[in-house]
Parts: structure tokens; C-alpha cells; sequence
């Protein structure tokens, strides 16, 4: 690599007038947006998916969860690979996984095919804390929460994009077209990355914690199915325990684990740093609350009038669609305030924010109009989460524990993420009204529904876990951003 390429790898060693990190900007938030677009322009479809390919709700909820679950276990994994090779050669392998993954999903002809070609696009999810952390190579302190902003507040675009488009593809031309039409997505940012982004320096070699990994995938893989499983089988049934048991050793191995280890998969000393501990807790709290929120919308959205409102899935999307207007005007205002007054205000107000938005939807769903408020309002709060969470890890670390920071914090959100759809289909499978059909005069039960109880339940968990991440919030040193090896 040359002198003049190492000289952009951080701010201090950038020239004058160099517009290189604007463009790698640019190009990393691509790599973001891309990921919205993809996940979200799928969830449309994820009811005719389960119709098509003749499997349950709770299977189809794994449509979603896989792509998390694997992220969140590989994400600290190439996070440190990146610190090895470099991260540009890393976002492009990552795109690559994402680019197979989304290519042979659309030719799936069963759920398990499907659910595989999904777990490869989570591979591709660890392009996400390796973008992140090169963002923190770039940008100078006071510039970094504005660019990661940016990132978040230009996401919003991808999403409305995603729930618009792909509830029309879906409709129009089916939804291995929404698979088809992210391949050539994927493709085309392939090549953008490979030609934009400049060698960043490599590290120092080190061990990768294979175990780890499989201990921490083995074990949520098992917790999840108890999640998934539990309202049909019994939750304390013998087959359940099956799952549960397991399940909590093998998590509990991890920990032990990697206390251990020389070289862990997760840095659990980056945890006594304070502001990290609490920005990946709050991470998990939000990560959760998010999904709950997104699935039980969706649902609720598109069943049957009394139940829901009967809405098709184009109609579904444009309710939604404002939202994410919403979150690409907040998104840069969150970063601009997080540098102006560190991230525990901002924190607090998206958390408070969130809980308006969850009271809404009790209160307050009866129209599209009342939803498409709702929905405005709870964007409002989730990106002004995301942005000070993200500027907390990188400015409290040590640059050279940047990234596998961001891949422990993405890992955390993502099995939060994964557990959300999961534990909202299991209440919305609990608590259930009938469906009657009265034919010639007489009333027949010919299914169920999510009852009004069910969603009223899962909004008032968002409430609930709202609450946790302030509480939490509280114990952040509001000054840290100003010095990166300050705990």
C-alpha cells in the first residue's frame, strides 16, 4: 500500500482538500441502505412466503430471525478479521456473502432452502460495524456522530423504499422478485465498494475464537426455538425443556469461555468501560422493542377487519412509509446533538419518544391515518436511539477496539432483533379471539386471530423495556465523546 493511501486511514493524516471521506461516506452508507432495502422490501412478503412454501407462522418468523442470528455471531468474528486484513477487504467479502445470499433465495422452493439463503445474506449483515468503524477512521470526533447520523437518517429512505416497492413486487410479480431485484443491488454496491473505498492498513495477526462462535450460535439457536415453540408445546413441557435446557448451558459456556480465552470472540473487558456496558444494553432493549413494534404493526395492519384493518400489502406499505421520512430528517438532527450535548439527553428523549409512540398504538390504531401517526412518531424515538448507541462505542473505546466494539454491539442488537419477531408471534399466537362465519343462519368458528389483548401486550412490553433503557441511560458520563480513552 502506498504513502498516500495510508495518509487517509485517519483524520489527522488527511490532505487538504481531500474529499475521500465524503465519497467513502457515501459509499459505506450504500452498504447500510442496502440492508434496509433488502430486509424490509421482504417482510411484505412474509405471509405469502409462509402460504407458498406450506409452513407455519412460527417457522416463517425464522425468515427474519436466521439473518439476525447469524449476523450477530459473525459480526464480532470479521469485525476482528477486519482489524487483521483491513476493513475494506472485509466489507467486500461481506458483500459478497450478502450478494450469494440474496441471488439463491429467490429460487427457493422449500422453507429450509429459503432459511438457508437467508442465513448466508447474515453473514453479509457484518458489513454493517465494519462500515461503522471505518466511518471512525475517516471523520474527526466532533464530525463522527453527524456522518454516522447521516448513515441512519439516509437508512430511512432504503426502508420506505423497501416497504413500498416490495409490497408492489410482491403483489405484481411475487417475492422471489424482491430477492432477484436486491441480487442486482448487491452487485452493482459489489463493484461501487471495490472501486471507491481505499486500502486501509493492516493489523497485527491474531487467533479467531471459532468456539466462541459456536458456542454463542449453538446456544441462542436452542433459546429461540424454546421462544418459538412455547405457546404450541407448552412452555415447560418436556420437548420445550429439551430446547431450553441446552440452550442456557451452552450460553453459559460462552461467557465462561471467552473469560478465558486469549483471544475471545467478544471482548467482555470492553464491558467494564461504563458507557459501552450501557450502550450495549441499551442496545438489546431497543433492538427488541423494535422488532416487537414492526411485526405487531404489520400483523395487525394486514388481518381481517374486526381483528385488524384488512389492508393488502401495498397499502401496508405506504402506511408505514412516512415513518422513515420521518427518520431521515431526525437522524442527522440526533447526530448534530449528540455532539453538541453528548448522548445521555438524546438517549433519554428517544426512549421517552418511544413510549409516546407505544401508548399511541393502545390508545389509537383504529385508521390507517392513526397507524401511519403512530408509526411517525415511534421512527422519531427508534433513530434517535440509534444514533447516540452508535456514537457511544466508537468514541469510547480505543481506536484499535473500534471495530470488534461496533461487531459486539451489533451482535447484541441483532439477537435482541431476532428474539423480537420470535417473541411476537408467540403472543400474537397466545392470545387469540375466533373467527366466526355465519352461514344460513348459523354462526361456524373457521380460525382465530390475534385478539385486541395480544397487541395491547406486546405494546406495553415496548413500554416496559422503553423504561429499562432510561433507567439505564441515566448511568452514562455524558462527557466521554470528548475523550476516546476515557472509561
Amino acid at each position: 500500500m502506498s504513502t498516500h493511501e495510508k495518509s487517509h486511514n485517519f483524520p489527522n493524516g488527511q490532505q487538504k482538500n481531500d474529499n475521500y471521506p465524503l465519497r467513502a461516506l457515501i459509499a459505506l452508507t450504500a452498504t447500510v441502505l442496502l440492508v434496509s432495502y433488502v430486509e424490509t422490501m421482504v417482510l411484505p412478503g412474509i405471509p405469502i412466503i409462509e402460504k407458498d412454501l406450506s409452513t407455519t407462522i412460527t417457522i416463517g418468523s425464522w425468515i427474519t430471525a436466521i439473518v439476525l442470528l447469524v449476523g450477530a455471531v459473525v459480526s464480532p468474528i470479521f469485525g476482528k478479521l477486519g482489524d487483521i486484513y483491513g476493513k475494506k477487504k472485509l466489507i467486500i467479502v461481506t458483500i459478497a456473502f450478502y450478494t450469494v445470499g440474496v441471488s439463491i433465495a429467490g429460487f427457493s422452493t422449500s422453507i429450509y432452502f429459503l432459511l438457508l439463503a437467508r442465513a448466508i445474506q447474515g453473514v453479509g449483515l457484518a458489513m454493517i460495524p465494519l462500515s461503522l468503524a471505518l466511518l471512525t477512521d475517516l471523520f474527526p470526533k466532533e464530525k463522527l456522530a453527524t456522518a454516522q447520523g447521516a448513515i441512519a437518517g439516509s437508512a430511512a429512505i432504503s426502508t420506505a423504499l423497501g416497504l413500498s416497492l416490495g409490497a408492489y413486487v410482491v403483489q405484481d410479480l411475487g417475492w422471489q422478485y424482491a430477492f432477484h431485484t436486491a441480487a442486482i443491488l448487491s452487485v452493482i454496491l459489489f463493484v461501487v465498494v471495490i472501486f471507491v473505498l481505499r486500502s486501509d492498513a493492516a493489523g497485527a495477526k491474531r487467533k479467531i475464537d471459532y468456539v466462541g462462535a459456536f458456542l454463542l450460535s449453538l446456544g441462542v439457536a436452542f433459546i429461540l426455538l424454546y421462544t418459538t415453540e412455547g405457546s404450541t408445546l407448552g412452555w415447560l413441557s418436556l420437548e420445550e425443556l429439551a430446547f431450553l435446557t441446552p440452550g442456557l448451558a451452552l450460553t453459559i459456556s460462552f461467557f465462561a469461555f471467552e473469560s478465558k480465552t486469549t483471544e475471545p470472540l467478544i471482548r467482555l473487558n470492553l464491558l467494564r468501560i461504563r458507557n459501552v456496558l450501557v450502550a450495549n444494553l441499551v442496545t438489546i432493549m431497543s433492538g427488541l422493542g423494535n422488532f416487537l413494534l414492526f411485526f405487531s404493526v404489520l400483523e395487525y395492519l394486514e388481518i381481517p377487519k374486526p381483528f385488524g384493518l384488512g389492508l393488502d400489502i401495498i397499502a401496508c406499505g405506504l402506511t408505514i412509509a412516512p415513518g422513515t421520512i420521518v427518520m431521515f430528517i431526525v437522524g442527522p438532527i440526533a447526530g448534530r446533538l449528540v455532539t453538541k450535548t453528548g448522548p445521555k439527553n438524546v438517549l433519554i428523549t428517544g426512549a421517552i419518544i418511544s413510549i409516546l409512540s407505544y401508548v399511541l398504538f393502545i390508545f389509537n390504531r383504529g385508521t390507517a391515518i392513526d397507524v401511519t401517526i403512530n408509526v411517525m412518531v415511534a421512527f422519531a424515538g427508534l433513530v434517535s436511539l440509534f444514533v447516540p448507541l452508535v456514537n457511544m462505542i466508537s468514541v469510547s473505546l480505543p481506536k484499535e477496539s473500534v471495530t470488534v466494539g461496533q461487531g459486539l454491539n451489533l451482535t447484541l442488537k441483532q439477537i435482541g432483533s431476532a428474539v423480537g419477531p420470535i417473541l411476537t408471534t408467540t403472543i400474537l399466537a397466545t392470545y387469540t379471539d375466533p373467527i366466526v362465519k355465519v352461514t344460513s343462519g348459523k354462526s361456524i368458528i373457521v380460525g382465530s386471530a390475534p385478539s385486541t389483548t395480544a397487541f395491547n401486550v406486546v405494546f406495553a412490553i415496548g413500554i416496559a423495556l422503553s423504561i429499562v433503557c432510561i433507567t439505564l441511560s441515566l448511568a452514562i458520563k455524558n462527557g466521554v465523546f470528548k475523550n476516546r480513552t476515557q472509561g
